[in-house]
């Protein structure tokens, strides 16, 4: 890929003088986004079977990029990475890479709360050659704020890929206090938090002492997320709505503010049915499918698909939209 291919406000790696991975950049939302500003944690398509569908993932990757989409987070929570097999996992890696790593910045989800786990699931990931990693935080295991640290430190020892960090208490238990986060970010590999505990202070106190670049984990507080630092998303929700997604992004950048809160609140009751009513996953590939983006859903256990009353309260929401003209058989 050439350097003439590559989106200027998403290429490459920061590099220091010494030819590292980061130095100090420009702090806040106006900052160049190290992976792109809007980026889907993309849902893994699955055939009738179970199995992984390999063209429709092709097909849904090339769909989001041609709406708008910097990168794509594959495997992660929404891909359903833990009820996917390592191999599974490395092969929806390689070959979303394939499809549309020469448009868009490819992060693979590689979380764990087996922090040798995770290493192996980066150690395939870097052999396919992807952007960035996302990293949770170890979920069950509630590890102390050092062995999270400890955990993120091993990880970036043995991968030089640019880490984005999970921040998820609401399924890890525990957040990570700003006091860890400085200590990450002395680690040249972490350069990005996904932060979905929507904690403006303790964010705004990391932003305000380090390097490390915010994006939204929460698809309805984006607006407020860049308004504090924020550099962009890290989405659900744009699956089914990404050019609204984008446009909101691009008027914060904009400094068109009019914009900016007109479309987050017609996003609301696009964000009330894709996370709300049902797992995110479950529920964009309903949304999905309704689009005629995807085939029939199938998600897998112990995920099910939803019960008619909760299909019929998403359908409700989606009426009342600006993406209603969207929806089949309404």
């Amino acid at each position: 890929m050439s350097d003439s291919a590559v989106n200027t406000e998403t290429s490459n790696r920061p590099v220091n003088s010494a030819g590292g991975l980061k130095t100090p950049h420009n702090q806040g939302t106006f900052a160049t986004p190290i992976f792109g500003r809007l980026l889907t944690a993309m849902v893994t398509p699955f055939a009738a079977d179970g199995s992984v569908d390999e063209a429709q993932t092709v097909k849904l990757a090339e769909y989001l990029v041609d709406n708008g989409h910097d990168g794509l987070v594959v495997c992660g929570t929404t891909g359903e990475y833990s009820t996917m097999t390592d191999d599974e996992n490395e092969r929806v890696f390689q070959i979303v890479k394939d499809a549309v790593g020469h448009r868009a910045k490819i992060v693979a989800g590689v979380g764990s709360n087996d922090t040798a786990h995770t290493i192996e699931l980066a150690r395939r990931a870097d052999k396919v050659g992807v952007d960035g990693l996302l990293v949770v935080t170890p979920y069950y295991n509630k590890p102390t704020q050092a062995g999270v640290f400890a955990h993120y430190q091993a990880v970036a020892k043995t991968s030089d890929t640019p880490i984005m960090v999970y921040d998820i208490p609401g399924r890890s238990a525990i957040p990570i206090e700003p006091d860890t986060y400085r200590r990450m970010a002395e680690i040249d590999s972490i350069v990005a938090v996904k932060d979905a505990k929507a904690d403006f202070g303790a964010a705004s106190e990391v932003m305000a002492t380090t390097d490390l670049q915010y994006y939204s984990g929460d698809d309805g507080l984006t607006l407020p997320w860049m308004s504090v630092g924020a550099v962009g998303l890290v989405s659900v929700t744009a699956h089914v709505a990404p050019q609204l997604f984008r446009e909101l992004i691009d008027a914060v950048v904009a400094q068109d503010l009019v914009t900016a809160q007109r479309v987050h609140l017609l996003l609301t009751p696009i964000v009330r049915a894709t996370m709300s009513r049902a797992p995110g996953c479950v529920s964009a590939k309903q949304i999905l499918s309704w689009q005629g983006v995807l085939g029939t859903p199938v998600v897998r256990l112990p995920h099910v698909l939803s019960e008619p009353a909760v299909v019929e309260a998403m359908r409700s929401d989606l009426r009342d939209s600006v993406i209603a003209h969207s929806i089949q058989n309404s």
